[in-house]
């Protein structure tokens, strides 16, 4: 699929991906990428994360997700396609309970 425009995935990614600096550098990517959207820890160990803008600088991002941070073990990365929705930044959230 070779569409351009603005798209939204929203997901998980699963390993060793927090307390690794995960969710900050998932934040700087997402910036300097000129996407939108969030990352939050959840209670399971997990790091969920909406992120949204162009297709092709969101597929970057989404190959970065794959590999994360030097210290981090990313096992798995889940994704969902979802409605567009523009945020005003890419933010960290508090984490989920």
């Amino acid at each position: 699929m070779n569409e351009q425009g603005p798209i939204c995935y929203t997901g998980t990614v699963s390993g060793k991906v927090q307390g690794v600096f995960f969710r900050a550098e998932a934040r700087e990517n997402a910036r300097r990428l000129g996407l939108t959207g969030w990352a939050r820890n959840l209670r399971d160990g997990r790091v969920e994360f909406m992120v949204c803008g162009d297709r092709d600088p969101v597929e970057t991002f989404v190959s970065w997700l794959h590999q994360g941070t030097p210290l981090s073990k990313v096992d798995e990365v889940r994704l969902t396609s979802a409605p567009y929705k523009q945020f005003s930044g890419f933010e960290i959230l508090k984490d989920h309970d």
